[in-house]
């Protein structure tokens, strides 16, 4: 059996949890209401391309109603409503999020693409933490280390990516909450659905109407809230292109800007690295989610010495890696979630291949319908190659070598980017050292892809600026 798969009978997740509606409103002071000009969009099934739900499309007209709402309960209710009480709403949510955690991971999964053990067993845990780690900070700000009395800034436009759609939310909407401010979100357009069932735990949890807001919709929509003049605070996490377009918009404004953008992460193994360790760190910091990830592994650097024995057991273990239905909870690698992003990492793959990068992939059985991209890595890989500088955002690892450990700062360090960072060594000294010379904002050592609420997350350079979780991500929410 070696270096083949065992044959799994399928164990595929029941939809029938999921109650979905054939179409879905705008979520605007408390409720459900249609757009203005009544336009609307599709949602469909990555693995499978059938339409999941119609989804309103928020015009400017809506937005400005949306940031009305959430103007107005930021004045009359939720910046007056003792601390304690904000808390309590935060806790009511987090624990009906735990109640409904299987519906909300086999939704994330249907529109996503992304495997349900993924879903069931980090996104949707992850999401609760992070309401219950912000309920309790809601009464103590005054010990957050940011003065007497910090105050919160009003009403925040966020909007989120579709790699992590529900997740990315509970990033923005707790801290902003816990530090009293209202909320107009946009999620991604091509994952909505999360967001909007997120409504409904809203109005389950007694949220007093216009503290959230949610207006679905695509760029267009975006671009609406990020430049209302009544919002007071703008939360990106996506593109770097995007956040470069956000941070010139608002530049010049009163805004309060944080972005969370791309990441081209270099995983660094040296020699005395336990390699089956490393091997499994490396496959989860790129093939996770579909390499669909901002701190995604995807520059893999191996110490010369052992790159031959780490290459070989890297590509035993993806010989072993399933490719196929989301909803299977033997999947590891599910659908990619877009055609537009399947493109980009076709091209990108092919432009690896056409500059003489050697591509690999495992012998894989791609379901016929839907968007998917088998698991990829490329050797003889240089720093000049463009699959070696551009992010990918997809299931294809770069390999390259390094001699010494200053070389691998060097090499590590040489990118736009400086989200992320992973060093696999046996010496905790090495460790220190490298993850002091690393230009990254976070630096795993002997793991990758932890997340933690109480853990400041976010990076330096085109990586963007501004820390989410922990107490720092309560300071982007506060006038301090």
């Amino acid at each position: 059996m070696t270096g083949k798969k065992f044959e799994y009978a399928p164990a595929p997740e029941s939809r029938a949890i999921v109650d979905l509606k054939p179409s879905y409103g705008l979520f605007i002071n408390g409720e459900f209401v249609d757009p203005a000009d009544g336009r609307a969009f599709k949602t469909i099934s990555p693995a499978t391309e059938e339409v999941l739900a119609e989804v309103s499309e928020a015009g400017k007209a809506d937005v400005d109603r949306a940031v009305q709402a959430a103007r107005k309960a930021y004045d009359r209710v939720w910046s007056k409503m003792p601390a304690r009480e904000r808390g309590k709403y935060l806790y009511r949510i987090a624990r009906i999020l735990q109640e409904r955690a299987r519906e909300l991971a086999v939704l994330e999964s249907l529109d996503n693409g992304k495997p349900i053990r993924e879903s069931r067993d980090v996104d949707i845990p992850l999401v609760a933490a992070w309401f219950f780690y912000y309920a309790g900070w809601a009464d103590k700000l005054d010990h957050a280390g940011f003065g007497p009395s910090p105050r919160p800034l009003g009403v925040a436009g966020q909007v989120i990516p579709w790699n992590f759609p529900l997740l990315m939310l509970s990033w923005k909407i707790a801290p902003a909450l816990a530090a009293g401010n209202t909320i107009v979100l946009k999620p991604a357009e091509t994952t909505p659905l999360t967001a909007l069932l997120f409504a409904e735990i809203c109005q389950q949890a007694g949220l007093p109407p216009g503290v959230v807001n949610i207006v679905t919709g695509a760029g267009e929509t975006g671009r609406a809230l990020v430049e209302h003049p009544d919002v007071d605070k703008v939360a990106f996490t996506g593109s770097t292109e995007v956040g470069k377009m956000i941070a010139r918009s608002t530049a010049g404004s009163d805004k309060k800007v944080t972005l969370e953008l791309g990441g081209k992460a270099a995983n660094i193994v040296f020699d005395d690295a336990p390699v089956d360790q490393a091997v499994e760190g490396i496959v989860n910091g790129i093939f996770f989610n579909q390499g669909h990830v901002c701190c995604a592994g995807s520059r893999l650097l191996v110490q010369e010495s052992v790159y031959d024995e780490v290459l070989a057991s890297l590509k035993r273990r993806l010989g072993t890696l399933r490719v196929g239905d989301p909803l299977d909870k033997n999947t590891d690698i599910g659908a990619i979630n877009s055609a537009e992003q399947l493109a980009r990492i076709r091209e990108l793959s092919a432009v690896g291949e056409a500059e003489g990068a050697e591509r690999w992939a495992p012998p894989c059985d791609l379901p016929d319908k839907g968007f998917w991209f088998a698991p990829t890595l490329f050797t003889g890989v240089s720093q000049a190659h463009r699959i070696a500088r551009e992010e990918i955002f997809g299931p294809v690892l770069s390999v390259l070598t390094f001699r010494t450990p200053q070389e691998a700062v060097e090499k590590a360090n040489n990118t736009p980017y400086g989200l992320s960072a992973g060093v696999w060594t046996d010496k905790g000294s090495r460790i220190l050292w490298m993850a002091g010379q690393l230009r990254a904002g976070v630096v795993w050592a002997n793991t990758f892809n932890r997340f933690d609420p109480a853990s400041p997350f976010g990076g330096y350079k085109e990586s963007g600026y501004g820390r989410e979780g922990g107490r720092h991500g309560l300071e982007a929410y506060l006038d301090v």
